[in-house]
Parts: C-alpha cells; structure tokens; sequence
C-alpha cells in the first residue's frame, strides 16, 4: 500500500538580512498546506541580481539559523551557498528531489510579485514540474494574471500555484539595510536575535542609504 508523500515547503532568497515577513509567510504556507518542514535555502550567486552587493553567505546563513531556532518546522539549508557558480531554483530543486528520491511533494513559495518575471527563471517548465508554487500576497500585487502559466506548461493547470490569503506584509530587505546604516531601529521588523548578529559583526554599516 503506497504511503502519502512528504510535503515540504522550500523558502529562497538572500535573507540580507531574513526578517519577519520571510517567517509569517513561511509559517502560513506551514499550516495552509500541513507541511512537514519548511526549509530555509539561502542562495549562493543569484543570477537575477549579478553585480549587486550581498553580505558574505555565512552570514546571511547564520542570521537565518538564528531566526528559525526556536521552529521545529523550519530548518536551514546550505545548498545553495555550497554550489559552485550562479544559483538557479531549478538545480535546488532537482537537488532536493533526489535527497528525497523522489519521495516529497515540494512548494516553492516566494512573493505574488515575483510571479511577473518568472518565464525568465532558469527553464521554469521544469520548475512547475517538480513543485508547486506558492504566492504570498505582497502590497499592490493583488490580482496577477496567472494565464501566463499556459504559456511555460500547456498540459499545467491553475493548480500550479497556489496563492495565499495572508499575510500581507509590508517589509523590505532593502530598507532595513538603510534604516541600519542611519542608525535607525529595526525592532519587530527583525528577530532580536538577528538584530544583536547584525550590530555584533557591523553588518550593512556602508549601505548607501541615499539609494
């Protein structure tokens, strides 16, 4: 008698720094679609943004361990740090596949505003193949045309991504990063855990907050 499928969330992105916005989302995809784990990837040289400047991968890594500590749900991965080259989802995801031998039902979840430019993803036919997205809504990003997803994979359906009610959370890497620099507090927009990391190591000290 086949057994039911591990249902893993999967969470990507720089974390430069993770704040609370990544965890409520991660913690509602949790309990929407019963996920066993969420795992918290960390990417290495994200291709869609070459040539900006990212904080050393340890350091993203540790701030988002610090962050997940204290969810048995949520774990952390390096996966992406580890590889060598750019960091297409496509490779994380064929790379977790075959941990799981094939045995896992992934959900991808990211922003509803990424949506728009995701048929420039690395070969995002094959992304759909392999898991289903899951879109938290974003601040003026209500109401994204998901037809687009005939145009990657005709035989898909709109099952192909899922999209959350909640929630909707306004908080932006970028203007923590300036708050930082001008000396400005960043309480419960970021765990105090990560909070203490991030003056403890001088992080984001040079952001040009004129930007």
């Amino acid at each position: 008698m086949p057994t039911a499928k591990n249902r893993i969330g999967i969470v990507g992105g720089t974390f430069d720094p993770i704040h609370l916005g990544h965890l409520l989302v991660a913690e509602e995809a949790r309990l929407r679609l019963a996920l066993e784990e969420v795992i918290f990837i960390p990417t290495g040289h994200p291709w869609m943004k070459a040539g900006q400047s990212l904080s050393p991968p340890h350091h993203r890594l540790n701030m988002v361990r610090l962050a997940i500590a204290s969810n048995p749900f949520f774990r952390a991965s390096s996966m992406e740090i580890d590889r060598q080259g750019p960091t297409y989802t496509v490779d994380t995801l064929e790379e977790l596949r075959q941990e799981a031998s094939g045995d896992a039902d992934l959900y991808f979840i990211l922003g509803i505003d990424s949506l728009k430019d995701f048929h420039r993803w690395k070969e995002p036919g094959k992304i759909l193949e392999h898991c289903t997205l899951v879109a938290a809504p974003r601040p003026g990003c209500q109401g994204i045309d998901l037809t687009f997803l005939d145009h990657i994979l005709p035989s898909s359906s709109r099952e192909a991504v899922v999209v959350l009610e909640g929630p909707m959370v306004d908080i932006s890497g970028t203007e923590i990063r300036r708050r930082v620099a001008r000396g400005m507090s960043v309480r419960y927009q970021v765990p105090e855990e990560v909070v203490r990391y991030i003056y403890r190591y001088g992080l984001y000290r040079d952001v040009e907050v004129t930007q």
